[in-house]
């Protein structure tokens, strides 16, 4: 009996062939940035196999303008927001860690000094930021430009190795967070509107058959540290498909975020408070059929995941503070002034 499928079918939002870096950020990318900038969660995230072309639509080519991926653009586009409302003032800050062989490693740090090999812990702040990693480095950036420097030096600082698909292969995941806190320039209300944006370049989700099979150019000999990277990252991958599985399912009790690093930080992403896009980049040549029917069935379950993203608010202390404050005084004023119509004297009511 002749059992293998010899036909499959997706169903996807978009399949986007041959297109430019400006039709892949306009078509899809342009309104999760936009609702980042209007107080609500978003990521973007590129998965496939090695070699596929996630790094490009992430980062695009540094050398050519025309061709900068979906993080230089969404930089381009938040700022162009920011100098567009001059009614509200934005804080904007960045931070960029990779997790490499199950360890979160901080991107904007000094990686030469001893305090930069540190252990970081994934906590969590309801109602604000969500999940985060604690003693990550963040930078407040004024500016484009200052924001593009933390994300090209960040970038250089990436764990990379050769590989038979690719030779500079990222073997690390990626998480570049840009936080927008806004709030009126009035200075009359003190609520904060906070959101952020995580751009993720997850590693290649290469089998690890097809890194140690034989035949064709091989970059560079396979060892001992090739295939612990590999496995932590399919064994990451394998989790992110298992939580996403669980998430699609209605009445699903337990998620397994826990069970590894990536999954833990990407929590909001895949099921809490966030719009969430993964970009799936396939290589279409039949010797890669396997890794691209997997990847294209990761994304039409990511499709059934569905989020209810809201808009956060969180108050100012330092505001609200100084309300309570003008508050308590004018209520002393009213009492002076109701003592001095009733013959009252000798009260007093200051400290």
């Amino acid at each position: 009996l002749h059992n293998k499928q010899n036909n499959f079918k997706f169903n996807f939002h978009h399949v986007l062939h041959n297109a430019g870096q400006d039709t892949v950020y306009e078509t899809l990318a342009r309104d999760c940035v936009q609702g980042a900038v209007d107080g609500i969660n978003g990521t973007i995230m590129t998965y496939g196999q090695t070699g596929s072309g996630k790094t490009f639509t992430m980062m695009g080519d540094t050398q050519n303008y025309q061709h900068r991926g979906i993080a230089p653009r969404a930089l381009s586009h938040i700022f162009q927001e920011v100098a567009m409302r001059i009614e509200t003032q934005f804080t904007i800050s960045c931070s960029y860690m990779e997790i490499y062989n199950e360890r979160i490693f901080d991107l904007l740090a000094d990686m030469s000094a001893p305090e930069a090999r540190t252990e970081y812990t994934i906590a969590e702040e309801k109602p604000g930021r969500g999940t985060f990693v604690r003693g990550l480095t963040e930078t407040v950036v004024t500016s484009e430009t200052e924001a593009l420097n933390l994300l090209f030096s960040g970038e250089l600082s990436r764990t990379t190795a050769p590989h038979k698909l690719n030779k500079r292969s990222n073997r690390s995941h990626s998480i570049f967070t840009i936080y927008v806190q806004q709030r009126s320039r009035s200075g009359v209300s003190e609520r904060v509107i906070t959101s952020k944006m995580n751009l993720v370049d997850l590693a290649g989700s290469e089998r690890l058959k097809k890194t140690l099979e034989s035949g064709g150019p091989v970059v560079a000999p396979l060892d001992d540290t090739l295939k612990k990277e590999s496995m932590c990252i399919n064994q990451s991958l394998t989790y992110l498909e298992q939580c996403v599985v669980a998430l699609s399912r209605k009445g699903t009790a337990h998620v397994p975020y826990r069970q590894t690093k990536l999954t833990n930080v990407l929590k909001d992403s895949l099921g809490g408070n966030c719009n969430t896009l993964m970009f799936s980049c396939i290589w279409g040549e039949s010797a890669h059929l396997e890794e691209t029917i997997s990847t294209l069935r990761l994304a039409q379950r990511m499709m059934r995941v569905q989020n209810d993203a809201a808009t956060i608010t969180v108050t100012d202390p330092v505001k609200m503070v100084k309300k309570q404050e003008r508050v308590i005084k004018e209520l002393k004023q009213e009492l002076l002034m109701h003592d001095a119509l009733s013959d009252r004297s000798g009260v007093v009511y200051d400290e």
